[in-house]
């Protein structure tokens, strides 16, 4: 590997540079970063040859505007030889993802899809939605789009196959059933109302329907009512008759349904105005699962090809491609990007650009939802360009924000305390860079705001200042909205002044006099507060805003409030976990009487041993 430019060439950069690093290459695949005069990446590359790819920058002609800027900027190279073009190519966007070049096609939403996993850890097996690694036991079904779309999918399978959605916990702690099985939503098998084959017959059904044989089961259900019917059990038959209702109700909502597309990703890319939407349709079992859309961040001239390219691999990073991918733009390198998802995969991938038939349509269909929500982006970016400058001018800003950070707290009498960031900016709001605050202070009087905030704003600003003390990341605000009067603004403007960060703006938002929407009063350090016009749409624009940091703030505030109300004390055990647990609940009843037994009565529980149940009695009676 080599990471700094040969002794010889200190002073050079861009093109010379280039020419110089020619001399140390060979021809062995591998990846390039270009680097800044600070050290910061531009770009990272991948090459077949590296010799014979980096040769390409070292020619004075011939390049595109930013190509050419981008050689004018590096200063030093490194380089990193692998074995095969493979493993650059996913080396390349490995490193594109943690270092985020300012040159390269960058997916900036990279979060993991949710799945429905069939958990079979437990006799009788549940259904339920699931995000993250899949360690659990059981089968998964995936990706869906988004949580939305699993939770419908989850309501009709509940509807049609009265599958258990409950925890472990609560079905070993049910005597009666509960209202799901009272509205035909589950068999409940807790309390034995359905034995474990027929339990078990219902699970497979359900996976059938996951897989796209609904057909299949309809006609197996059919069979079994008229059998039912036949032999009297006009029960059965009727609570069959009303499954198949339920099933046929499921299939007519559904979406696109593709015959002959059995498993495929649907990915369609449209280019406009120097910006991208990428539009995903899963397609599993024969059934659409759902679309999301991506906005990949240019550089103002990538090609189709070479955008189609950085999103496919990047977006398969942490994911299982599936069998079939349909793409509406060819790609610089399909072999290679075959081979690489079909490892991945472990099994054959196949890359398709088609030209008739379902495919093609199904293709087109993903390319028009791309043209409109970009065209619907763009439109949004414009309004919200004009909001951004009439809040300049409003608030006598040196120039529109480009990043707005909005604080709130919230608490009950001073428990459960938290403070909320939102982020709002050029594109609206910039929701993964959202953050909440748990309010550790010991020294703060319950229900202290003040406290509070300086608490929040010290956190946030302290780890800003040692993580990017240049400001040379998107991370700084340039403007702070506070929640609050001119209290709350000196007491904002002391913090950040015993940061030394005094010169981000800061504005305090208060109702007025009345305390009425739309009479809101604004303060600025030094100056004498004032007000906007009522119809004035950045008095809006700040309203959402404070609106916004209320809404986060308090969801935060209710979320840990109502998992400390749920917290059990023998969480706190060393020792005990979820299997003891409730075995111990099982056994006594409840977390009191676990806290009234005796060493004897414990260890008659079954894992739990003397010295645990010692601890336990410890845990109890200490102090």
């Amino acid at each position: 590997m080599i990471d700094s430019p040969p002794s010889d060439m200190p002073q050079k950069t861009g093109q010379a540079l280039i020419q110089d690093y020619l001399k140390t290459l060979d021809s062995s695949p591998g990846v390039y970063r270009m680097l800044d005069a600070q050290g910061a990446v531009l770009y990272v590359g991948k090459a077949r040859n590296l010799r014979a790819r980096v040769s390409n920058y070292a020619r004075g002609t011939g390049h595109s505007a930013r190509i050419a800027r981008m050689i004018r900027e590096t200063c030093s190279m490194m380089f990193l030889t692998t074995r095969t073009e493979t493993e650059a190519l996913l080396l390349e966007q490995n490193l594109i993802k943690q270092l985020k070049p300012r040159y390269n096609v960058l997916l900036r939403d990279d979060k993991s899809f949710p799945n429905i996993l069939v958990a079979k850890s437990h006799p009788f097996a549940q259904i339920k939605k699931h995000r993250g690694a899949k360690g659990e036991k059981g089968d998964y079904y995936g990706p869906f789009a988004s949580a939305g779309a699993v939770n419908r999918t989850l309501n009709q399978l509940q509807r049609v196959f009265l599958l258990r959605s409950c925890t472990d916990a609560t079905f070993s702690s049910r005597t009666r059933p509960c209202l799901l099985y009272q509205i035909k939503r589950c068999a409940a098998p807790c309390v034995g109302r359905i034995d474990k084959p027929d339990y078990d017959a219902l699970v497979q059904d359900a996976e059938l329907f996951l897989q796209g044989k609904s057909t299949r089961i309809q006609a197996d259900l059919a069979r079994e009512m008229t059998d039912a019917s036949e032999a009297m059990e006009y029960e059965r038959a009727a609570a069959l008759r009303d499954r198949i209702k339920a099933l046929t109700a499921v299939q007519s909502v559904q979406a696109i349904n593709p015959r002959g597309v059995p498993e495929a990703d649907i990915i369609a890319l449209h280019i406009e105005g120097g910006q991208a939407c990428v539009q995903v349709f899963f397609i599993r079992g024969n059934q659409s699962w759902g679309n999301r859309d991506f906005y990949p961040r240019l550089n103002g001239v990538e090609s189709a090809d070479e955008v189609m390219q950085a999103f496919l691999v990047q977006f398969y990073d942490g994911k299982v491609p599936p069998r079939m991918i349909l793409l509406s733009h060819g790609i610089e390198d399909p072999d290679l990007m075959t081979e690489a998802l079909s490892g991945k995969a472990g099994r054959k991938v196949t890359l398709g650009v088609p030209q008739r038939g379902e495919k093609a349509e199904l293709v087109e269909n993903a390319l028009r939802n791309a043209r409109e929500s970009l065209a619907r982006r763009m439109s949004e970016s414009a309004a919200q360009a004009r909001l951004l400058d009439g809040l300049a001018e409003a608030f006598d800003l040196p120039g529109p924000p480009r990043r707005i950070e909005i604080y709130d707290n919230s608490h009950i009498q001073g428990t459960n305390a938290v403070g909320g960031m939102v982020v709002a900016g050029p594109e609206g709001w910039i929701k993964s860079q959202y953050r909440k605050f748990n309010i550790k202070g010991t020294e703060i009087t319950p229900g202290d705001d003040f406290g509070m905030m300086k608490e929040v704003l010290t956190r946030r600003f302290s780890r800003l200042l040692k993580e990017d003390p240049d400001r040379e990341s998107e991370a700084w605000p340039d403007l702070l909205l506070i929640d609050g009067g001119a209290g709350q603004v000196s007491a904002v403007h002391e913090i950040m002044a015993e940061l030394g960060v005094e010169d981000i703006p800061m504005i305090g938002v208060a109702k007025g006099t009345d305390r009425d929407h739309g009479k809101e009063e604004f303060y600025r350090q030094g100056q004498r507060p004032f007000a906007l016009r009522m119809n004035d749409p950045v008095l809006y624009f700040v309203q959402r805003m404070r609106d916004e940091a209320h809404r986060w703030a308090i969801g935060t505030h209710r979320a840990k409030r109502a998992k400390t109300t749920m917290a059990n004390p023998l969480d706190e055990i060393a020792g005990v976990g979820a299997a003891r647990k409730r075995a111990l609940l099982a056994h006594f009843g409840s977390a009191k009487a676990v806290s009234r037994a005796g060493l004897a009565d414990l260890i008659a529980v079954d894992g739990i041993s003397e010295q645990l149940a010692q601890k336990i009695v410890d845990h109890f009676h200490k102090g």
